[in-house]
């Protein structure tokens, strides 16, 4: 079974290049970020067409998560349970199903803006409720595994330069510890260094020529549980489809299953 998660930025502007990249690689499961529109207007249809059916948690403004799946769609759950909500909204950041043999959740962590900033507050108790609605999942002998756009870099070698995020979010002792949480109730990083490429970053900023200088960052992972490592066969971000016209900020990571 192949697995993968995309920051889409955008389901509308990148549907073409969606379509075509599901034809090509043969994904079975895809979570995806970034969705930017609403349930109603997601592109449901063209996506069954291709033989995938679709859950979505979206109310049209800057976030939403989708799950899309060929092998069954079965359990959905829209949020965290007492997940915290910003400005009195509960945000559209996460969405699980059972897929074929394995639970899956698609996640969009709150981005922090600026580490005085209420939303950083709400990015660190954002994790907590996460960990909490995982641990049931992460504890089982059924593969679980959470992708997506976690919004922080595991270790300075997942940024570009070091120095160029002194101060910034995404990298901050406080966001790597809420991450570090994750690993605490059972998950680990699915695609570590070193893979094809020396540094395997999956976010470029489309500013200042991020992707042909390779200034990116690592910030889209896959934290499985044991019995999901153990089915991983082999893992890649697929850094070609962040060139060309029309792509995403953020490149797909890939993930091939042994079940």
């Amino acid at each position: 079974m192949r697995i993968a998660t995309w920051n889409v930025n955008s389901i509308t502007a990148r549907l073409p290049r969606l379509l075509a990249w599901l034809e090509r690689t043969g994904t079975d499961v895809l979570c995806i970020q970034e969705t930017k529109c609403s349930a109603e207007q997601f592109p449901s249809e063209a996506l069954r067409d291709l033989g995938y059916e679709a859950a979505v948690n979206a109310d049209g403004r800057w976030n939403g998560v989708a799950l899309l799946s060929k092998v069954g769609l079965e359990d959905v759950v829209l949020g965290l349970t007492d997940g915290p909500g910003y400005e009195g909204v509960q945000e559209p950041r996460a969405i699980s199903a059972t897929c074929g043999p394995a639970r899956v959740w698609s996640v969009y962590v709150p981005n922090g803006r600026e580490v005085d900033h209420a939303h950083y507050a709400y990015k660190l108790s954002w994790f907590e409720a996460l960990k909490a609605a995982v641990a049931e999942d992460a504890a089982g002998d059924r593969p679980f595994a959470i992708l997506g756009d976690y919004n922080v870099a595991p270790t300075d070698e997942d940024v570009w330069d070091p120095t160029a995020f002194e101060g910034a979010t995404h990298v901050t002792p406080a966001e790597r510890a809420a991450l570090a949480g994750l690993r605490e109730a059972g998950l680990s990083d699915i695609v570590p260094r070193p893979l094809k490429y020396d540094r395997p970053y999956t976010y470029w900023d489309y500013r200042q020529l991020a992707f042909p200088k390779n200034r990116g960052m690592r910030i889209d992972l896959v934290y499985g549980n044991a019995p999901f490592a153990k089915a991983v066969s082999d893992a890649h971000v697929d850094r070609e489809e962040r060139k060309g016209k029309g792509a995403s900020d953020h490149a797909p990571v890939v993930v091939d299953l042994d079940v």
